[in-house]
């Protein structure tokens, strides 16, 4: 049987603006095991980036439970969410948010340095998620010296640095072009293909037929979740 990395249930968000309350997620159960490569879709206002945001632990919910890797994070403090998106979850942004200074060894290595880990193994392990990816002739570069598909790899490898429980990644290629967006997903499945559990957030639908399975949201609540019998192969 396999282990659950993510549990939600009955999870509900809500905003205020003004006096206005916002419902953004309304009784959402959703269970992701490990080594899954899943979808999330939806149009603008479906829900989609709150959910995301409770999964990678950058907000808090208004009712529900969120099991992540068998630790309950319901009501956990600021302080002790960051501490367990930096050890449980590598993120991939649109925008990549590297640090513009570093060069690409440097933001790779950076949650290493946050993990407290030996100079030694962080060298080591940096070297070699950096290699992986495709990019060890380019790791003394900074972001400026990089093309857009580049970046990302930089962004998958800080992702992948820390042996992280999940990637959760946020409209991955919504800044590259198309032959680029192939090589970044063809990335994903190598990465899903070693064991990773991947969730992806995207509304775009030839991004998401990579995935294993889809789960689309409407107006706050899950329309559908089905397997995908056909993934594309980058």
């Amino acid at each position: 049987m396999m282990k659950k990395i993510i549990e939600l249930e009955n999870i509900v968000k809500n905003y205020y603006i003004g006096i206005i309350k916002v419902e953004a997620l309304r009784k959402i159960n959703l269970s992701i095991e490990e080594n899954e490569y899943v979808a999330i879709m939806g149009p603008s206002g479906s829900g989609k980036s709150t959910l995301m945001n409770i999964i990678g632990c950058l907000d808090s919910l208004t009712e529900g439970r969120y099991i992540l890797n068998n630790t309950d994070v319901s009501d956990m403090t600021d302080d002790e969410l960051a501490q367990i998106r930096n050890k449980e979850i590598g993120f991939i942004f649109q925008t990549f948010n590297l640090l513009p200074r570093y060069t690409a060894f440097e933001n790779v290595m950076l949650p290493l340095v946050y993990a407290g880990m030996p100079t030694k193994q962080r060298f080591d392990r940096t070297e070699k998620v950096i290699a992986d990816v495709g990019l060890a002739d380019r790791s003394a570069h900074k972001p400026n010296e990089l093309s857009g598909g580049q970046r990302q790899r930089v962004a998958v490898a800080r992702a992948l640095v820390n042996n992280p429980s999940i990637i959760l990644a946020d409209e991955p290629t919504g800044n590259l072009d198309t032959k680029t967006s192939i090589e970044i997903m063809t990335l994903f499945e190598e990465i899903y293909k070693k064991g990773n559990t991947i969730v992806v957030v995207t509304h775009e639908e030839d991004i998401a037929r990579h995935a294993r399975r889809i789960v689309r949201l409407r107006d706050g609540i899950i329309e559908s979740d089905v397997i995908n019998k056909n993934p594309a192969m980058g």
